[in-house]
């Protein structure tokens, strides 16, 4: 990839990028810097994605009008809580101020066949989410492994009313690939709704994200990416697309939250 390319990719990634920490050991510190890190010289990342007991300190930190959106996760990561559990966990986090709900689906339940726990998790999270709150539902693609119960997953959560549908909670051996995200890009296709994807986990450089983007663009459309549509969830891409706008002149000024 030619440098200039290199760049314009990492400018793109970054407004897509769901900074994420969901690290066991967080801290209210590790939470202070990652709001700040989502806020570069070069322009915000779309979002920052945290444990919920964490929501309310990164909402008094980046204000009621923030630029960068709060994502938070529920039902994470073994997908095994009970429906008013999660639900329960999911009225707490907006009330808190989050803006955006990551849930993992009962993945085993599906594996185990059963449809209907995907669907009737969804669905109640759905209705818990109002608008504008995104609900972002995590397939956890690595250990459903079979393409054609990945592609069910797909479906399952985009009928019960995903805004967008997610590889992977980045806690287990398999996380993203280009083969689930072919997947799951048809599905979203196939569905005609308007249905956003977001793979997770183990992308860490920008060259990894071309990948994906690239994907994207020739299944979806050159002009379908764009933060209303995609995500990356990512810790580590950060750095490697400072590093790569940091080689030039800054691409976009720095506007704030």
């Amino acid at each position: 990839m030619e440098n200039h390319e290199l760049r314009a990719t990492a400018a793109v990634a970054l407004t897509l990028l769901d900074l994420t920490n969901l690290k066991d050991d967080c801290t209210p510190a590790a939470i202070d810097a990652l709001c700040a890190r989502a806020r570069t010289p070069y322009g915000h990342t779309a979002a920052i994605c945290i444990w919920p007991r964490f929501v309310a300190q990164a909402r008094s930190i980046l204000g009621s009008a923030s630029l960068v959106k709060i994502a938070t996760v529920v039902n994470f990561p073994s997908g095994e809580a009970d429906v008013a559990n999660v639900v329960g966990e999911t009225t707490k986090a907006i009330a808190d101020g989050a803006d955006e709900i990551d849930l993992v689906i009962p993945y085993r339940a599906l594996v185990a066949g059963d449809e209907a726990a995907v669907t009737e998790m969804v669905t109640a999270v759905r209705t818990a989410c109002p608008a504008p709150v995104l609900l972002k539902v995590i397939l956890e693609t690595g250990e459903l492994k079979d393409s054609g119960l990945i592609r069910r997953a797909s479906e399952l959560a985009i009928a019960a009313g995903a805004d967008f549908i997610k590889t992977s909670t980045g806690k287990v051996a398999v996380n993203a690939t280009l083969e689930a995200a072919d997947i799951m890009l048809l599905a979203i296709r196939d569905s005609r709704r308007k249905v956003g994807f977001k793979p997770a986990g183990g992308i860490s450089s920008v060259a990894d994200a071309a990948l994906y983007l690239r994907h994207a663009g020739t299944i979806m459309g050159d002009d379908w990416v764009m933060p209303s549509t995609f995500r990356f969830g990512a810790s580590g891409l950060l750095d490697d697309i400072l590093s790569i706008l940091g080689d030039g002149k800054p691409l976009a000024a720095n506007t704030g939250y």
